[in-house]
């Protein structure tokens, strides 16, 4: 886009815009100095830094044009075109929303308290096979992250599969309502965020926020076993199609069987088709269910097409990723992000591999739990048996009282517990721990970090 139409489409103050700054080419945009490239708008946010200070930085990698706070007027640069704003962020998202209604593709959000990056990942691999498809990057959810994907469209983007992420009432409200959905999906209800909503009632109809930006001829579609969705679907009007494990729902998974490292099941559809996916536990089977109701009942791709794109769809990095460890040990990274029901899952899959060494578990914190974190980190004692899962590494704070309950049914020496700031010393006893016949597992929330023990396992 030329800087003209950039500043028509947000309502910029095009007074500090001479003629030839008018006519500048725009080619991209990013909000991070250290990634711009040349001919990109530069977006200076306001977080823990004031991407302002940062305008040196993204002029040196090629930025050609920047928003700008009208309150950073006077210090706005002098070499290139500045387009001036109440609100850098306001504008960015009003400069993707534009950008969406000029490419015009057909939008499908999804979102949930777990599954939702795998769900994405799996729909956008089945629409491929037919169409120009773009997607959320890793998972570039929330109020920046979706203006950032949209942006990211080329011209001849078919679909957009688009990732919305929430931790407060309203916010998706305001994301569905950005991306004007064709087809709002919810993966499923857990426990995310509830220490900021209280109850699994409160994040549901948060959840269904998604459906307010809906487009009218649109398609709501959702997990039909989650008695909390199927009661507050029957007040809306827009189609719906619901998948899940009962005969009740419009999709279901038939014949599940865990391999592994993937798992196959069939669907009432057509059981003739075997499907599989290359990621262990039951919980996939769901997310790959949604995937199939949007990609093959909604819009119309073949089931041996579908089989293809999920046998081989590419998976966001620390989603339930098998990767090989320095000795030759499997490991199973799912470090993005936890929650007890996502634990839970995982646990359950893994326990059911078939290793001729040890099954090792690490787990660490999950958060945002609120006043239930403590007692929920404790119960997840009922999904560690030892006859199962051999050897438990724990870290984190709240991680202590499952610590406590173990040494309940685990000899002392296959228990080990770290504090938060421990994660190197659990990472060199781990190594020096695991031999080739091993199988890892690691779970936690992102903000313990477990990627850099992973990267310790597999460097």
């Amino acid at each position: 886009m030329a800087v003209s139409e950039i500043a028509k489409a947000i309502n910029a103050d095009e007074t500090y815009l001479n003629e030839e700054q008018l006519a500048v080419e725009v080619t991209g945009t990013n909000f991070d100095s250290r990634n711009i490239e040349a001919g990109d708008l530069f977006v200076p946010l306001q977080g823990a830094h004031d991407g302002h200070d940062y305008i040196a930085s993204a002029i040196a990698n090629g930025a050609n044009a920047t928003l700008w706070s009208k309150e950073r007027v006077d210090f706005r640069p002098q070499d290139l075109p500045v387009l001036v704003v109440d609100d850098p962020l306001a504008a960015y998202q009003k400069l993707s929303q534009y950008y969406l209604t000029k490419i015009n593709p057909r939008v499908v959000a999804v979102t949930g308290s777990n599954g939702k990056t795998t769900t994405k990942d799996m729909i956008a691999a089945i629409l491929s096979q037919d169409f120009n498809v773009t997607k959320t990057y890793d998972n570039f959810n929330n109020e920046i992250g979706v203006p950032y994907t949209i942006l990211q469209m080329e011209a001849n983007t078919e679909f957009l599969v688009i990732e919305l992420g929430m931790d407060r009432p309203g916010q998706l409200d305001f994301l569905s309502k950005l991306v004007q959905p064709d087809v709002a999906v919810i993966t499923m209800i857990g426990e995310a965020h509830i220490e900021f909503f209280g109850t699994r009632d409160k994040i549901t109809d948060a959840k269904m926020e998604i459906t307010h930006g809906l487009k009218e001829d649109g398609f709501f579609v959702y997990n039909g076993d989650e008695p909390l969705l199927r009661e507050r679907a029957t007040t809306l009007d827009m189609e719906q199609r619901t998948f899940g494990r009962q005969a009740s729902d419009d999709l279901y998974a038939t014949e599940v069987a865990d391999g592994r490292f993937e798992t196959s099941f069939k669907v009432n559809d057509d059981p003739t088709i075997d499907f599989k996916i290359p990621l262990i536990g039951d919980y996939n089977v769901d997310n790959a269910l949604a995937a199939i109701e949007v990609g093959g009942n909604i819009f119309q791709i073949p089931d041996q097409v579908i089989q293809g794109a999920l046998e081989h769809f590419a998976i966001t990095k620390n989603r339930t990723e098998w990767l090989s460890g320095n000795k030759g040990e499997a490991i199973l990274s799912d470090v993005y992000n936890s929650n007890p029901t996502a634990a839970k899952e995982v646990l359950a899959a893994f326990s059911k591999t078939n290793t001729e060494g040890r099954h090792i578990v690490v787990l660490g914190d999950m958060l945002e739990l609120g006043a239930q974190s403590v007692q929920m980190h404790a119960d997840l004692a009922a999904d560690l048996d030892p006859n199962q899962i051999d050897t438990v590494y724990l870290i984190g704070s709240d991680m202590a009282a499952l610590r406590d309950r173990l040494l309940t049914k685990y000899e002392p020496q296959n228990v080990h517990y770290y504090t938060a700031d421990q994660l190197e010393q659990l990472s060199s006893d781990l190594q020096a721990d695991v031999t080739a016949q091993d199988e890892v597992m690691l779970k936690a929330s992102h903000g313990l970090h477990l990627e850099k023990v992973v990267a310790d396992l597999t460097n």
